[in-house]
């Protein structure tokens, strides 16, 4: 979640993890991180992470970056600071405005074990497509599991795009 979303929707920000979901940083202001300092990147990520903790009374080790945007100055800040970096492998395209039948339409063919789609909070269709998108990606047989259930938390090197590698 982005720091601005968090101070302006707390009470969906506490219903989301009093529901049993994982809250993950997405920066404080949504820059484009890839221009930042190792110190600004930090303070990026530190301070969504102290506005979850305040909503929450936890903190989060999940980061992933704004526009997808990754290079070792990113990398570097959030591992030396705790956080596993998110990167997504399916595009729903959500934030097009696009309906939940056009963002399954469009990842139902490609989406396998493993696969991290992107999605936003705030847009158009989003929310109510969510419980179809899930039902269809069950019925391929396929598990929705928490993001710290699925990343390599040891062992493993990050790539300048954001992609995990088990060593």
């Amino acid at each position: 979640m982005v720091g601005d979303w968090i101070e302006k929707y707390p009470e969906a920000v506490k219903k989301i993890h009093d529901a049993g979901h994982e809250i993950g940083s997405h920066s404080d202001t949504h820059p484009h991180v890839n221009n930042l300092s190792y110190e600004e990147n930090i303070k990026e990520i530190e301070n969504s992470n102290d506005k979850i903790e305040k909503i929450t009374g936890e903190r989060t080790n999940l980061y992933r970056t704004p526009y997808g945007e990754y290079n070792q100055t990113v990398i570097k800040a959030a591992q030396d600071n705790g956080y596993y970096t998110i990167q997504w492998s399916l595009d729903t395209l959500d934030y097009t405005g696009i309906t939940g039948e056009e963002m399954w339409n469009r990842i139902q063919d490609k989406i396998s074990f493993g696969d991290i789609l992107l999605m936003h909070n705030g847009t158009k269709h989003t929310a109510d497509s969510l419980d179809k998108i899930l039902k269809n990606i069950k019925e391929k047989n396929l598990e929705v599991v928490k993001i710290s259930e699925l990343i390599y938390k040891e062992n493993y090197t990050i790539d300048i795009n954001g992609i995990q590698t088990s060593n």
